[in-house]
């Protein structure tokens, strides 16, 4: 059994790094295909994107959803288990967008357009 320090490295270890909160963010949105995650995540590589995927699936946090069908089409969604993490998410994308207005005075210059961060629409 793994032991921890403090309960925060658990949650850490399910969905520390750099991409794994930004797919979660995504799939707050509905279900994606990996092209769709490439798509809105312009700077994360194939190999890293499938990796983490594997991970939070493993997890129990997403649900890789396989059609078949020709060619073979492959969706992943949150699972309920997954949807627990939103309050964490929406606080991070909150703290976030804090920071960025308090560091560059208008969020907008630093933010990417998408459907996360556009006006009037929620952060996640």
């Amino acid at each position: 059994m793994k032991k921890y320090n403090i309960s925060v490295e658990a949650t850490l270890e399910v969905i520390g790094g750099k991409w794994k909160c930004v797919i979660l963010c995504h799939l707050t949105q509905g279900k994606k295909r990996t092209s769709d995650l490439r798509r809105l995540m312009p700077g994360i590589t194939q190999k890293m994107l499938t990796q983490q995927l594997r991970e939070l699936e493993e997890d129990g946090i997403v649900n890789r959803i396989v059609y078949n069908q020709v060619p073979p089409k492959v969706e992943y969604e949150l699972t309920e288990y997954g949807w627990s993490l939103q309050s964490i998410l929406d606080a991070l994308c909150n703290w976030g967008e804090q920071h960025i207005i308090r560091e560059y005075g208008d969020k907008f210059l630093v933010l990417e357009d998408n459907v996360l961060n556009r006006p009037g629409e929620p952060v996640t």
